[in-house]
């Protein structure tokens, strides 16, 4: 039996009806990367779990996210409150209503998230 495109690139002996029967062990020709890189992330995480401080990055970018957390439900509120106004006035200011709301809102959320960024020791 004449095989058309060469050798068997398993290195093992097939049966006929084409399953292998049993395969060498011949190393690789290339080293696997895959232990080098599962090393070095590890030893990144224990390094950085063993920072007392966050870096300053941390520290803008967790001021960044409580920021457009407060800001932006009581942004949208007040434009809400706005068009409500001039499409349904009242005795009541609905922007200063949604205003307040929507603050009070941001500010809870911001506290639940800043809750989950406190080490848990």
């Amino acid at each position: 039996m004449t095989q058309p495109h060469g050798p068997d690139p398993s290195g093992g002996k097939k049966e006929e009806s084409g399953n292998v029967k049993s395969l060498s062990t011949a190393s690789s020709p290339l080293p696997d990367p895959l232990p080098e890189q599962v090393g070095r992330k590890a030893a990144r995480k224990l390094r950085a779990r063993e920072t007392d401080r966050p870096s300053v990055w941390f520290g803008l970018g967790l001021f960044g996210i409580v920021g457009w957390t407060v800001t932006l439900p009581a942004v949208l509120g007040a434009l809400l409150g706005l068009w409500l106004d001039r499409n349904w006035p009242g005795r009541h200011s609905w922007t200063l209503t949604l205003l307040v709301a929507g603050l009070v809102l941001g500010c809870a959320a911001a506290w639940q998230w800043l809750k989950k960024q406190e080490p848990h020791d």
